[in-house]
């Protein structure tokens, strides 16, 4: 099943289903039009206050649509901070399910969130990191062919640095730190490529910047700004690639007013990065926090 019938199949048709759990290249940004024909589109997934989650795909296009009907929800954790859901299923097809990592309290967790079709989602998770209480934002790197390079976690603390840590047995090891990012609010990873990862952060006052960060120990993040203003009042970004080596579609959530606003991007190049404005989404976003799902063998190729 190619990913985007099984992110439909598992938001359209009910299978995060109620549970029990237990806790342990483009150069404009897309068009309307030629985002239908790549079909672009945003999945965006969220826990609720109640400890549900919900989920919605959402195709880029002017007004945004959500493409998904009414959910059974799942039940999750309250979590404070979530990264991407990444969706994978077995060789036998025979059961899917996403993994991914979130923050609650001063601990850093993983989460398995098996969906089995026709039975109920279930959700487990896993400490795997303690003393996190003073990040708030994480962002990892899949770069998937195996040997090649890390996949990285990054953590923005409030004390203006930006963490790295690389996978060490189940848990992770420091790999390295940069200064300078105090003014910075949230963030989201856009590229992951052999040689260098990409976030895409905004910051308290309200501008949007690329950290381009080189996978090697030494070398250190090149900060462009986008655009200087506009981006205040986001808390989530939601990030899904636009075709196989297409633009970048977000759709940024307003927390305090519980909506979402969606975008496409051009390649992420500076202030010479395009952008088309989808408008807002037709969508109560209640969560706690908001993620995209997206499948572990797709590369974010933002920049």
């Amino acid at each position: 099943m190619k990913l985007r019938r099984f992110a439909l199949a598992l938001t359209g048709f009910g299978l995060l289903a109620a549970s029990s759990i237990t806790a342990a290249t483009a150069t404009a940004a897309p068009s309307s039009a030629s985002a239908a024909a790549q079909t672009c589109w945003n999945s965006v997934v969220w826990p609720t206050k109640a400890n549900v989650v919900d989920t919605v795909d959402i195709t880029a296009h002017k007004p945004p649509t959500p493409v998904s009907p009414p959910y059974v929800y799942s039940k999750f954790f309250a979590t404070r901070f979530m990264d991407r859901w990444y969706l994978a299923w077995n060789a036998a097809g025979t059961q899917y399910y996403a993994f991914g990592l979130f923050l609650l309290g001063s601990n850093l967790y993983r989460q398995t969130t098996v969906l089995s079709g026709g039975r109920p989602a279930q959700s487990t998770a896993v400490r795997v990191g303690t003393g996190w209480s003073s990040f708030k934002s994480i962002a990892t790197s899949n770069y998937p062919l195996k040997g090649s390079r890390p996949a990285y976690l990054y953590g923005l603390n409030t004390n203006g640095n930006l963490y790295r840590y690389a996978p060490n047995g189940t848990g992770y090891r420091s790999a390295g730190s940069f200064a300078g990012f105090r003014g910075f609010k949230t963030m989201t990873m856009i590229s992951e490529e052999r040689t260098y990862d990409t976030l895409l952060m905004t910051t308290t006052a309200g501008a949007l910047y690329t950290i381009h960060i080189p996978t090697t120990a030494t070398a250190k993040p090149v900060v462009k700004l986008i655009r200087k203003s506009g981006w205040a009042a986001y808390e989530s970004l939601v990030v899904n690639k636009c075709g196989v080596n297409g633009p970048t579609v977000i759709t940024a959530i307003d927390h305090n007013t519980q909506t979402g606003y969606q975008y496409g991007f051009s390649k992420f190049n500076g202030t010479a990065t395009a952008m088309t404005s989808y408008g807002k989404v037709p969508v109560v976003f209640n969560g706690l926090n908001h993620t995209s799902q997206i499948g572990f063998q797709f590369i974010l190729l933002g920049e």
